[in-house]
């Protein structure tokens, strides 16, 4: 059977068709709007035009399945929705413009979600999994290909965009307040009980555009899904410069994340730091593959 999944993040809202069974699933087709939610946040709240912007994409969404005739949908948010004060209210206010009933993930759920897709194509029995999206970052411990324990930050690239820069590329000054901002974000006593790990596991564009950019820069096979910490730390120092050659790079590879690339790089860079990565390793699928496994897979019928 068709399902469409459509993923409300606070960077870009994805819709995702896949032909799916009991056991397996393939992608049909993606499509993407970077609607940029987080951007809408005005004192804890996202706003009239922010709500309205997440129901156009949705409307643009539904007419693509409407002429395709994909009547199944399910449509999730995360920190978008999750770490605002009126969520009930943009819940609403979305269901009645638009008829289509959104689930707002947790923190923990997301992360979880996240390694389940992670786990599609990555073979990796312990490690560290991470998702920096635009408005959160999530952390999952796992053994035996189990989770352990799972975390949400409500920290990301888009966010820190935000509070820390001041033009499009962050100053010395920028990257201060990002590291500062980082580093209170990830205090609370659940994280420092996550343990030192030589492999992190990673989803989200953040990752993917970091595996592109090093690919280029470092020359790795166009099939390699995984790159060093020591060449995480290369492109940070890369991408380092305010001028016209680091601009360049980003609009050449990456040009949709020219204003978030930077503090998503520097967040992962946090992360392989403080619990000791060796390795990272990137993903094909992630929180939508994790939510179509557990939530959707065991109720289509055979």
């Amino acid at each position: 059977m068709k399902y469409a999944l459509i993923d409300m993040g606070s960077n870009s809202i994805r819709l995702t068709v896949y032909d799916v069974d009991q056991t397996a699933f393939k992608i049909l087709f993606r499509e993407k709007i970077m609607a940029g939610l987080a951007g809408y946040v005005e004192h804890g709240r996202l706003s009239g035009d922010g709500i309205e912007c997440a129901c156009q994409s949705l409307r643009e969404f539904r007419q693509t399945l409407d002429l395709l005739q994909i009547g199944n949908l399910a449509v999730f948010a995360t920190a978008s929705l999750r770490n605002i004060s009126n969520t009930a209210q943009a819940v609403e206010q979305i269901f009645r413009a638009t008829g289509i009933p959104v689930e707002v993930l947790s923190g923990e759920a997301e992360a979880e979600y996240g390694f389940q897709g992670a786990t599609c194509d990555i073979r990796i029995a312990d490690g560290l999994f991470a998702d920096v999206g635009g408005a959160s970052a999530e952390l999952v411990l796992f053994g035996g290909g189990q989770v352990r324990k799972a975390a949400s930050v409500p920290v990301g690239s888009l966010k820190l965009y935000r509070e820390c820069v001041k033009k499009i590329l962050p100053g010395k000054e920028s990257r201060r307040r990002i590291e500062a901002a980082v580093r209170t974000a990830f205090e609370g006593d659940d994280l420092r009980d996550f343990p030192r790990r030589a492999h992190l596991v990673c989803v989200g564009g953040t990752a993917r555009a970091s595996l592109r950019l090093c690919r280029r820069l470092f020359g790795l096979p166009e099939d390699s899904r995984t790159f060093t910490r020591s060449q995480l730390e290369a492109l940070d120092r890369q991408l380092r410069g305010t001028g016209k050659d680091t601009a360049d790079l980003i609009l050449r590879c990456e040009p949709e994340r020219i204003h978030t690339l930077v503090p998503g790089v520097m967040v992962l860079r946090f992360l392989a730091e403080r619990y000791g990565v060796e390795d990272i390793t990137v993903s094909h699928y992630g929180v939508r593959e994790g939510y179509l496994r557990r939530k959707i897979q065991p109720s289509v019928q055979a």
